[in-house]
């Protein structure tokens, strides 16, 4: 069990770290790709475009439209923010015991010692407030509080049951929750949002709209699980194949070796010349091995990654989350599955086959043999 959520730990802190500052997330936004960096690098990244130029993905070099209000209009990722949320009530219980803010706070008790402040027992999820037992009665008995969610500090919250119990606000109407889905328009919206743009469109429930965009995850990330088994397996070959290829050739060096010393003096310069091509073509060989592998692996690495994202917005993520991310899911899933691995492996290693043609003394040329490629 605790391993388990030391893995849940390592992969909340891994998603909530920029690929570019290596930092944890400052404002996250999401490009169309799902690739998320923070806003200020995004910003520092594409300081010489301007609103309307094409911009690559600093990570996967996908190229995207600078929007019109330049970088800072691109999407935010709520479901990051939600991730951090979770990041920052895990390191905050990891630290040690969490202290009461409503206690704690000058206003509140002014007179009394830091000594006598409560622990906190429980956290406000909307107002990310720490409260103890006391403190925590009151926070729900207030009217404008009484629906937030309350979540015990100290038990071993899972990432998915704080994200999925934090209801999604709108980003326009901060207090209002989101409830529908605007077809035409693809954006998840308020009632308020409702009334005021979008009255004439199209709208259906945002839970009826995710369980049918769920689905449509859900398939692309069972092919890309299936894709990445199939890679798999193809990686198994190049070890393989690399280790045949330093056997056979070592043997044909000792072959080369054993002729050349029954030989006089006078051709160890042919024997010299011929180790050199068999060292050429191994290393020749090893290096399209490798190359040819690291691409595979960097292919897989990448849909590893997109299956990661879509498992977690699948068991983690609210309906908004998931209807405002299925169709880029879904576009960047069928990019991997249009790449054939096993074509692409036959045609960037042609068959080898290296023979070792030993000489008789009787040939003036080539005294000791002959190293061909097949």
């Amino acid at each position: 069990m605790a391993a388990k959520q030391l893995s849940v730990v390592k992969v909340l802190y891994d998603m909530t770290e920029c690929s570019i500052c290596t930092e944890v997330f400052t404002d996250p936004r999401v490009l169309p790709c799902i690739h998320t960096f923070c806003l200020k690098c995004l910003v520092n990244y594409g300081k010489d475009r301007q609103p309307g130029d094409g911009m690559p993905c600093p990570l996967c070099r996908k190229e995207f439209i600078i929007p019109d209000d330049g970088l800072s209009g691109i999407q935010k990722n709520f479901f990051m923010e939600k991730l951090l949320s979770a990041r920052k009530l895990s390191a905050a219980e990891e630290a040690g015991p969490i202290l009461c803010d409503v206690c704690s706070s000058d206003e509140a008790r002014p007179s009394e010692a830091i000594s006598s402040v409560k622990p906190a027992t429980k956290r406000c999820l909307q107002c990310k407030q720490n409260d103890c037992e006391q403190c925590s009665l009151g926070h729900t008995k207030v009217t404008a509080t009484a629906s937030h969610v309350m979540v015990e500090i100290g038990k071993e919250l899972q990432t998915e049951e704080i994200t999925l119990r934090l209801p999604t606000t709108c980003d326009t109407h901060k207090d209002k929750e989101i409830e529908l889905f605007c077809l035409e328009c693809e954006l998840a919206i308020c009632m308020m949002c409702f009334v005021k743009s979008h009255k004439t469109h199209d709208c259906s429930d945002i839970e009826e709209v995710s369980m049918d965009r769920s689905k449509q995850v859900k398939s692309d990330t069972d092919k890309i699980i299936e894709l990445l088994k199939k890679i798999g397996g193809v990686l198994s070959r190049f070890e393989k194949e690399k280790n045949d290829l330093v056997s056979r050739l070592a043997d044909i060096e000792g072959e080369i070796n054993t002729t050349a010393d029954r030989l006089i003096a006078t051709i160890e310069r042919e024997r010299v010349k011929l180790l050199s091509e068999v060292e050429s073509i191994k290393l020749k060989r090893v290096k399209q091995l490798e190359t040819v592998k690291q691409e595979v692996e960097q292919h897989m690495a990448a849909m590893e990654s997109l299956k990661q994202y879509s498992e977690l917005l699948l068991s983690s993520g609210t309906a908004c989350d998931v209807t405002r991310s299925a169709n880029s899911l879904h576009s960047r899933a069928e990019e991997p599955m249009t790449f054939d691995v096993i074509s692409h492996v036959d045609s960037s290693l042609p068959s080898l086959n290296v023979i070792f043609t030993s000489s008789s003394l009787r040939c003036v040329e080539n005294l000791v043999g002959t190293v061909t490629e097949g």
